[in-house]
């Protein structure tokens, strides 16, 4: 008598794991365990150990970068509030106001801190290689140094006092010492116009006012040749900074003029009425 065959159930055939082109999960487990055996026994590609360096050097100038662009933005942000105290003062010529003066010691004393933590990441060849990042820093420190010298000296601080105020390490180049000393004329150009609103008088004595140095300031930039410095640093942004101070001095000359040929027709601290029907726009404003 002839037994009949059951139908194969599907415990009798266990299914078999696919890819999605179909090939066998297994077999491709299976190269995949060969391949790693014939790396384990050492026919690692020769080439191996020096990507891996590439990629360690790599690594550590991302880290690098980025530890500089976070130092050169604390220390824009510093110099700007060591300005911002400064502005405060209310002689040219004269010693700080002792709060002023504390304010903007404990300022520097903590960009300080952050140049002497970023020193070790600009030196040599690196100096040049991050100049870019921490440039906007070191231009803006500028000009707050800068603005402290004139105040108390009144005069331009020398590259060489500037260089000496920087930790070891910390390369002062000559475009960013002069693009700074540009843009300490916009801070001469508040301090005079805010001083001869409150005061009444131009800052400064009667042969030498901050307005004779602005005109010096500008008459030896407009003398400045950038031709060969091409399109990358001083050369690259010369132009709109030329634009700025020639600006800023202007400003200043307006200012004098109203103060000297308006300024004796009318009381010190006089303002202009406002109409009645500018005061109901801008109450209903």
């Amino acid at each position: 008598m002839q037994e009949s065959r059951q139908p194969a159930t599907s415990q009798d055939m266990p299914g078999i794991k696919r890819q999605h082109d179909g090939t066998s999960k297994e077999k491709l487990e299976q190269k995949e365990g060969k391949s790693e055996e014939k790396i384990v026994g050492g026919s690692i590609s020769p080439f191996m150990p020096m990507f891996e360096g590439f990629r360690a050097e790599l690594d550590e100038h991302h880290d690098r970068r980025e530890r500089i662009i976070k130092a050169g933005r604390d220390i824009t942000a510093g110099s700007k509030k060591i300005i911002f105290a400064l502005q405060r003062a209310q002689k040219l010529h004269h010693p700080l106001p002792q709060k002023i003066a504390k304010e903007t010691q404990e300022r520097l004393n903590t960009i300080n801190g952050l140049y002497a933590s970023i020193s070790p990441d600009l030196t040599g060849i690196n100096s040049w290689r991050y100049q870019r990042q921490i440039s906007g820093g070191i231009q803006e420190y500028m000009e707050a140094v800068s603005f402290s010298h004139y105040l108390l000296q009144q005069s331009l601080i020398p590259l060489s006092t500037a260089q000496s105020s920087l930790p070891e390490g910390i390369n002062l180049t000559g475009d960013d010492y002069v693009l700074g000393i540009f843009d300490v004329v916009g801070e001469m150009m508040r301090f005079a116009i805010t001083r001869m609103a409150t005061d009444g008088e131009l800052p400064g004595k009667d042969e030498r006012t901050i307005l004779t140095d602005l005109r010096d300031i500008r008459m030896r930039f407009e003398e400045l040749d950038t031709t060969r410095c091409g399109n990358i640093g001083l050369g690259k942004d010369v132009e709109k900074k030329m634009e700025v101070m020639r600006t800023c001095v202007e400003k200043v000359e307006t200012a004098v003029y109203g103060m000297i040929v308006r300024g004796r027709e009318r009381p010190k601290g006089w303002v202009m009425d406002m109409p009645d029907e500018g005061k109901g726009a801008v109450e209903s404003y």
